[in-house]
């Protein structure tokens, strides 16, 4: 739910990429120095604080991923596009291409982060248990006592998975729990917005306590500790406000799919065209056009055919049958909101889409000029 701007691309997994804005490498070293001296204090051997340090502050960010990824592979099974997941300053969002069109579908997605981290809350106390007794590891979990590095590392692992439970499930949107007590007003009401608008009515009451309690932290002994709340809150406070602009703006686009905007009658290629009779008849003719979509004799996409490669063919063996050439295409349903074809990367990257049905048969192309009349058209002033 925040961020925002350019990231660096850490990996790609599932699909999905993963990046990190820059100031998550600050967090990471300031991770590091602050728990430095805690594990040095904890650790029977002190000389491997510093270690240890490095591997707690990779597991805390390791375990914010897995949160975001279980938004995600959850989102993706219910038919929402994931655009990707970035780690900056105070965490981790994933980046989605809309928002959630039911109130079981926002539960579901919702739930999945906090569910990871209850995972491996549950089975790292179990391994842990089992190493060192119920006792000691409570103890280490505390970062009291001493023990093993790996113990120790097991420990502060659960411990800060069952932190990350706890902070997200504060009903104040936009945190998990927030989601989850808007999906709740969500189902007992009917309306998305007033829903919304309460959850972010928490959320910024939520903001404001932690301005309030960094301004004390700041006037007390931790100006540091303070500003990190404050700025915590600011950012709380500011997605909480921008979440009921973004479902005032979802409820004016509602209605509106692809079907209602595409080009209902786009120029194809027939899949059995000779590549040359396609470069003249299609690429020549329309000079300023990159590719075209195949379709077969019934109506399915067979992919699309790009200019270049067309041309190199037709002068290499003009006779081979178009679907030979294609390549895969983007699609989209026709069923498809205004509001996902306006996040629809694809559509940005290639500036239109093909529209198909649920059989697979081509009934539309829609562009990216199609998509911004329409979202002028909706949110003009009434």
């Amino acid at each position: 739910m925040f961020g925002g701007g350019s990231s660096l691309q850490l990996f790609r997994a599932f699909g999905i990429r993963v990046g990190v804005h820059f100031s998550w490498f600050l967090v990471l070293f300031l991770w590091i120095v602050w728990l430095k001296d805690s594990f040095g204090n904890t650790l029977t051997n002190p000389g491997e604080g510093f270690t240890a340090a490095v591997i707690a502050a990779f597991l805390f960010f390791g375990s914010i991923v897995l949160h975001e990824f279980g938004h995600a592979l959850v989102a993706r099974r219910e038919g929402i596009e994931v655009i990707g997941i970035d780690l900056f300053f105070f965490g981790g969002y994933m980046k989605a291409s809309r928002d959630s069109d039911t109130a079981g579908e926002e539960f579901r997605v919702a739930a999945a982060g906090p569910a990871v981290n209850l995972l491996i809350a549950i089975l790292g106390a179990a391994l842990g248990v089992a190493l060192v007794g119920a006792d000691r590891f409570e103890d280490l979990a505390l970062l009291n006592g001493t023990g093993q590095l790996v113990e120790v590392l097991i420990a502060f692992t659960v411990s800060i998975n069952v932190v990350l439970l706890v902070f997200n499930l504060i009903p104040a949107f936009p945190l998990d729990g927030g989601r989850l007590a808007r999906a709740i007003a969500w189902r007992l009401t009917g309306n998305r917005h007033g829903a919304t608008r309460f959850a972010a009515g928490m959320g910024q009451l939520f903001a404001a306590l932690l301005i309030g309690y960094g301004i004390w932290r700041v006037a007390g002994s931790d100006p540091g500790g303070g500003i990190w709340y404050m700025a915590l809150g600011f950012m709380l406070g500011s997605a909480a406000r921008g979440a009921v602009l973004q479902s005032a703006v979802s409820t004016r686009l509602e209605g509106v799919t692809a079907a209602d905007i595409m080009d209902a009658e786009p120029v194809t290629i027939p899949a059995d065209l000779p590549v040359l009779r396609a470069y003249e008849d299609f690429f020549l003719r329309y000079q300023g056009w990159p590719w075209f979509a195949v379709v077969e004799a019934d109506g399915r996409v067979a992919g699309i055919a790009h200019r270049a490669a067309i041309e190199q063919v037709a002068h290499e063996d003009g006779r081979l049958a178009v679907r030979a050439v294609t390549a895969d295409g983007e699609q989209v349903a026709t069923d498809a909101t205004l509001e996902a074809l306006a996040g629809s990367e694809p559509l940005r990257r290639l500036g239109a889409l093909m529209a198909v049905d649920r059989d697979g048969r081509l009934r539309g192309v829609v562009t990216v000029e199609q998509v911004t009349r329409a979202l002028q058209a909706r949110l003009a002033p009434s």
